[in-house]
């Protein structure tokens, strides 16, 4: 089916399958993989379709696999699996990554280290993902906007690989670079991540829930538990699409913080396809069990190692996971009980 002067993309869905297509578009030679043989027989049947913003699409045709049938060896692969699966998709996709190829982390939460337990650390790169999409149907992907796109080595030295990663995924986002502030990067979208998991307790969009002067004290608090467990790890969050970790100390007056989560709002505001998260999309529409787990919960884990209390986090994930189990209602009360932890 293929060599390894393709490209692997393993998991298809709302960032995968707008990487893969856009890679086709630009001219290179790409394979779709993914578990749900509906979703690639979709693909197969008629190409990845990209809806837009304004509700136009085009369809990308592309190879496309389950893992059972993939053959050959792949000297780039790009994993953008849902964290939860990340292990299981590591597993499966090694006997197809060559000796001297790479896995690139296309996912949120700090998943790097889980793929560098299977392929090795020297195989193993990681990426800020930031641009909004979902997975709507079978074949069918709907693209919300643009946001950061920055790929590096986990350890944030230079080198040609990852600096062709990156060139790369200007196919997706011609702003797309390259960085050796990666874990920085990645610390500060778990923060970014924090806020949009607390709005998937509500029906409220992300701009309308982040805008609100009422609950600027609990997104506060939860990028300051973020913020001092990613300073305690030894990295210091770096600034993107309008999230500035300074503004988000306990020494930073409140209006601070405030105006700094209306510049998110607004960048958010971006996302005319996506007005509410995926992780509210997983609760809300798919009925699945979201990412709390590979994303969130590392939060509590490492200020635990640190002695850093995460109240205001660790009460977000337990919500999460009865909403997950249907003891929990979309509703503003769920912010009112976590703004009290906050308090």
């Amino acid at each position: 089916m293929s060599d390894s002067n393709s490209i692997l993309v393993w998991g298809g869905g709302a960032i995968g399958g707008v990487v893969a297509a856009r890679l086709v578009q630009a001219g290179h030679d790409v394979v779709m993989v993914d578990i749900a043989e509906e979703h690639v027989r979709a693909v197969r049947a008629h190409g990845m379709e990209i809806v837009d913003a304004a509700g136009g699409s085009v369809f990308v045709p592309m190879q496309a696999s389950t893992p059972a049938e993939l053959q050959g060896k792949f000297d780039r692969i790009m994993l953008s699996v849902k964290g939860q699966h990340t292990a299981a998709a590591c597993a499966a996709l090694l006997p197809h990554l060559s000796d001297d190829g790479w896995v690139l982390a296309l996912q949120n939460g700090l998943t790097e280290h889980t793929i560098a337990a299977t392929v090795g650390a020297s195989r193993t790169m990681g990426a800020l993902v930031n641009f909004a999409s979902d997975y709507v149907a079978p074949g069918r992907i709907q693209f919300g906007g643009l946001g950061s796109l920055q790929v590096g080595e986990c350890d944030g030295r230079d080198s040609a690989r990852s600096r062709q990663a990156a060139a790369l995924l200007q196919c997706v986002d011609p702003t797309a670079a390259w960085t050796d502030r990666l874990m920085g990067f990645k610390w500060s979208k778990v923060a970014i991540g924090s806020l949009l998991f607390t709005t998937a307790l509500t029906n409220e969009t992300i701009v309308d829930q982040l805008s609100s002067s009422t609950y600027a004290p609990l997104w506060r608090a939860l990028c300051v538990e973020v913020v001092e467990v990613a300073r305690a790890e030894g990295v210091e969050p770096a600034p993107f699409d309008g999230f500035t970790p300074d503004a988000f100390t306990r020494a930073t007056p409140i209006e601070t913080s405030a105006a700094q989560l209306q510049t998110i709002a607004d960048h958010c505001r971006r996302w005319v396809g996506k007005p509410r998260s995926g992780v509210w999309r997983d609760l809300a529409v798919r009925k699945r069990p979201t990412e709390v787990d590979p994303q969130i919960t590392d939060i509590v884990l490492h200020g635990s190692r640190h002695g850093i209390e995460t109240p205001v986090v660790a009460r977000m994930i337990t919500m999460i996971r009865e909403m997950e189990q249907g003891k929990r209602d979309f509703d503003l009360r769920n912010l009112d009980e976590l703004m009290a932890v906050a308090a």
